[in-house]
């Protein structure tokens, strides 16, 4: 995720020296991989996936959007405000060495808050890709958007659910752990006490997208089932 958002996550827990290890060897997806490689193989597998992040109670009442080849579309329409997805590489800062990764599936349940007014920035970028856009016209674009306001201005209580056992964040972290995240403007890594000893709080300043991201573990998949101690 820059080195952050959704799915450079999984990178900042797996520590520093891992994360500049990987940087310095030669970039392992140097460009986008042919668009097929991003899909799923059928609809109803995306949506059980997307699906998988949040508990059945919240995810049940979501609303689904799949990934085609023309772009994102509504496949299953919601209840409650939630909306689950899965993102796929791109949705990483520009500068992360798998943002070109087809094998990254990264499954993301938003809150209302999260879906009105975060998602549209990783929606605009998939445009962008699809385009044929480079990363510095991804970036560029991104930043004009936000500066005239065509973007929405994120809003309180914005976070996402990331919770699915069958998640692939990266090579390195594949499922990692199932957490929670919360998107907050600025650089807020401090005020929330993230990435001291003993705080179960991660934080990653997304320049990109202008906003901290702040990732807090749990101790159970979305479907109740224990997951693997963090350690970090």
């Amino acid at each position: 995720m820059r080195d952050s958002s959704l799915i450079a996550l999984a990178f900042l827990v797996l520590g520093a020296t891992s994360q500049a290890r990987a940087q310095a060897q030669k970039a392992p997806y140097p460009a986008m991989a042919p668009l097929g490689q991003y899909l799923m193989p059928d609809e109803k597998s995306e949506i059980a996936l997307a699906r998988s992040a949040a508990p059945a109670s919240i995810s049940d009442g979501a609303e689904v959007m799949v990934l085609g080849r023309t772009g994102y579309r509504t496949a299953v329409k919601g209840s409650n405000g939630f909306l689950c997805i899965v993102e796929r590489s791109w949705g990483a800062t520009t500068d992360h060495p798998e943002f070109w990764n087809p094998k990254i599936r990264g499954a993301i349940c938003f809150n209302p808050p999260s879906a009105r007014s975060f998602l549209p920035i990783y929606l605009m970028k998939t445009k962008l890709v699809l385009a044929g856009k480079s990363k510095t016209e991804i970036v560029q674009a991104t930043a004009l958007a936000l500066d005239k306001k065509e973007l929405p201005v994120l809003e309180p209580g914005a976070m996402c659910y990331m919770m699915s056992k069958h998640q692939y964040l990266s090579d390195q972290g594949m499922s990692w752990h199932p957490h929670l995240m919360f998107f907050v403007p600025g650089d807020a890594a401090k005020s929330w006490g993230a990435n001291l000893p003993g705080s179960p709080v991660l934080a990653t300043d997304d320049p990109e997208e202008r906003v901290t991201i702040l990732m807090v573990p749990v101790g159970t998949w979305s479907d109740g089932t224990l997951a693997p101690p963090t350690t970090h």
